[in-house]
């Protein structure tokens, strides 16, 4: 079974009730779910909660919620893996064998099929164990530089002081979508950033962290902006 997972934790502090908040009328894990259960590589679709608005939410979007997530799962410092080995042990006693995972975040309006569908590709057909979108760095972190308290600037890769843009590596950053990953390999805890992942490049206006009051009021405007190209 290729299982998805949409962890919706409870207990934002920047953005009070972040996963469940509505999105231009949806509550944004709406589109999460409703991304899965399009994705015709995906059996079932569950969300992982400590929060019950938010399971009573997830439900009536057409996901599943099996259970309540554990609170040592829940706490600020659980991260994305323990909420999916925790939901691999959950399904090994419920006596259901998972072949692939995909762990796709609460709040990913912009997710697309098509990145969806090459994520699965690329770790059933491939020999990699793991796929996740990345976007590229809009100005070369090469160039990056460093303040100091009194306010002087250093550059943290002074070597590049001279070089030409057009001549820097591309560096690219975790879009904060979905990772697909094989069971097997969550299992076993493989090391993820390396030569065994997948990245899925994507279009720079197919990314939006939202982390803050403005980052969503940005999402909402370049959303509605999208929607009208189409």
């Amino acid at each position: 079974m290729n299982l998805a997972i949409i962890p919706a934790r409870q207990g934002s502090k920047r953005i009070p009730e972040k996963n469940i908040r509505l999105f231009k009328g949806r509550p944004i894990i709406a589109y999460s779910i409703e991304a899965a259960l399009n994705c015709p590589f995906i059996d079932k679709v569950i969300v992982s909660t400590n929060d019950q608005k938010a399971a009573d939410i997830a439900k009536s979007q057409g996901a599943e919620v099996p259970f309540i997530r554990p609170e040592e799962y829940s706490h600020d410092h659980a991260t994305t893996w323990d909420v999916i080995n925790h939901s691999l042990e959950w399904y090994k006693k419920e006596g259901s064998e998972l072949t692939n995972i995909c762990c796709i975040y609460a709040t990913a309006p912009f997710i697309q099929q098509a990145s969806l569908e090459e994520g699965f590709q690329a770790i059933c057909k491939t020999r990699y164990d793991y796929a996740f979108p990345v976007v590229r760095f809009q100005s070369p972190i090469q160039r990056a530089l460093k303040r100091e308290a009194d306010g002087s600037v250093s550059m943290l890769h002074p070597e590049h002081a001279d070089t030409r843009t057009q001549d820097l590596e591309p560096s690219y950053h975790d879009a904060g979508q979905f990772y697909w990953g094989k069971a097997r390999a969550f299992k076993e805890n493989k090391q993820f950033f390396g030569s065994n992942t997948y990245s899925i490049v994507l279009p720079e206006e197919q990314a939006q962290d939202i982390d803050t009051e403005s980052d969503w009021k940005k999402a909402e405007r370049l959303h509605t902006f999208l929607e009208q190209q189409k």
